[in-house]
């Protein structure tokens, strides 16, 4: 039986300032397919979406669309020959509505005005084909969670019909019911003879939805083989070089959990109630729950992004009253947000100005000290850029988030909040930022990290909260099961939320 091609890559190769990206990579997706692409980050997975997108130009090689040779030279050929592209990286206006949004530069028009009606009746269509109900087509963009923006760029894409669809990271910021979603969305597609090129950092999608994978290693081309061929292990020793037989390093030598940081009693807003817990110094506590449970809530309130307007907030001991985040960051508490492109970095900056922002918003005089301190610590957090005056654009994800630790270390903090802390990051980077994790708690931090991924919340804390509605449903021990912080977080048995 002949295969036939949607899509035939051949000696794709694309450097950046004399620095290759990628080197003489062959790719082909079959018709109807999911063919996951992975690599850890920086081996050059969103440079060949890109390029395949009419993003980026390619330095050599050809790409071939259903037989027939193309060369993009605008992300508009790549759409109207039929590749439509969901970036890690949202390409909204958070000003414009969401139909707006939708139909960015092609509205429908009725005799020769904009309609805005049939622009919303297109986008419930679109929605009601995704089983979504609840984004409103004209409120805007802003407006919407990360994970409902995630669902809008999706709905964008699927707008134009596309025969392929190329998508990077598309569950990172979703919940579990939005990811189950989009694998029906996905099934659906790929029944009717549409391809689909899949990246993600998480094994389990790529498993449960790929039927080859294509896996890249600094920018050139490792392997292909049948997902039904390959284990996660051997997976991932394609992907980094080795094996990965305990990604979650062991607690840090020397490590003692001390006297209480900080203290919640009864704290809440209008967004979380009744919220009471204790954080003590060298311990990692994780918190879970469903998405709009009220996790990152409560690192807002504790940070003053959103304060508690009622309970008390304890820092050793003592009652504190936080109302802004600059106060939170001069009595020593860190919150890394769950966005960094958005909220944690100024991507058009360089590495060090990245890094000093915290500092010179906050200490200005003592950012000429942190500049050399900085240095040291990203010799620490090893990170991989050209120097500290490298846009922080060009970064992979995994060294991005290094950037942003560093920015809040700087601070010299005795609390850190991590919201989402590996979000969009591969597994080789994922090791060492929990590496760096297990450092800070050994050497007294105290460290309260919301984390969606129950593996990485198991095998990181030491105790687990689960919060439910706005409120604390539990606290869990060391050790706990999926099972138990599914029951917690829903008030069902992980076995009746499968059914």
């Amino acid at each position: 039986m002949k295969l036939v091609f949607a899509l035939q890559a051949r000696g794709i190769s694309k450097s950046f300032f004399g620095y290759p990206a990628l080197s003489n990579v062959d790719l082909d997706i079959r018709r109807g397919e999911v063919h996951g692409l992975v690599g850890e980050n920086g081996a050059g997975k969103s440079t060949l979406m890109k390029i395949l997108a009419g993003v980026y130009a390619k330095d050599s090689g050809f790409v071939r669309l259903n037989g027939e040779e193309v060369d993009f030279s605008h992300p508009v050929q790549a759409y109207k020959a039929g590749i439509s592209t969901v970036f890690q990286e949202f390409n909204l206006i958070a000003e414009r509505t969401v139909a707006e949004n939708i139909f960015l530069g092609r509205e429908p028009r009725v005799h020769g005005f904009v309609s805005r009606r049939e622009m919303t009746r297109r986008t419930e269509a679109l929605f009601d084909t995704l089983g979504v109900d609840s984004i409103n087509p004209a409120v805007r963009v802003r407006q919407l969670s990360v994970a409902q923006q995630q669902i809008v760029e999706i709905a964008k894409a699927l707008s134009y019909e596309p025969r392929i669809i190329s998508m990077d990271e598309p569950t990172s910021a979703l919940a579990d019911h939005e990811v189950e979603l989009l694998y029906g969305i996905i099934s659906r597609l790929t029944a009717r003879g549409v391809s689909i090129l899949y990246v993600s950092h998480r094994m389990r999608e790529i498993f449960d939805l790929c039927d080859r994978i294509t896996v890249l290693k600094d920018g050139q081309l490792v392997a292909t083989h049948d997902a039904a061929e390959l284990t996660e292990q051997e997976l991932v020793r394609l992907m980094v070089g080795r094996s990965l037989s305990a990604l979650f390093p062991p607690v840090a030598p020397g490590t003692t959990v001390g006297e209480v940081a900080l203290e919640l009693e009864h704290a809440g807003n209008g967004l979380v109630d009744d919220v009471s817990l204790v954080l003590r110094r060298g311990e990692i506590v994780g918190m879970a729950g469903l998405q709009g449970s009220g996790r990152t809530e409560v690192l807002e309130g504790i940070s003053g992004a959103a304060p508690f307007t009622r309970g008390f907030l304890r820092l050793n001991g003592e009652r504190a009253l936080i109302r802004r985040p600059k106060q939170a960051i001069r009595k020593g508490i860190a919150h890394i947000t769950e966005d960094r492109k958005a909220t944690g970095l100024t991507l058009n900056q360089s590495v060090m100005d990245n890094a000093l922002a915290v500092i010179r918003s906050t200490q200005p005089s003592k950012a000429g000290k942190a500049r050399h301190r900085a240095n040291q610590l990203f010799l620490e957090l090893e990170l991989a850029a050209r120097g500290p005056d490298q846009e922080i654009k060009f970064l992979s994800g995994g060294n991005q988030q290094k950037v942003v630790l560093a920015k809040w270390l700087l601070a010299e903090p005795r609390i850190i909040l991590l919201d989402e802390p590996t979000r969009g990051i591969d597994v080789g980077a994922r090791h060492a930022l929990y590496s760096v994790i297990r450092s800070l708690a050994a050497a007294g931090h105290a460290i309260l990290m919301v984390s969606s991924e129950l593996p990485e919340v198991i095998g990181m804390a030491d105790r687990i909260l689960v919060m439910k509605d706005g409120r604390l449903a539990a606290e869990l021990p060391l050790g706990s099961s999926e099972e138990a912080i599914l029951q917690a977080a829903s008030g069902v048995s992980a076995s009746e939320v499968a059914a």
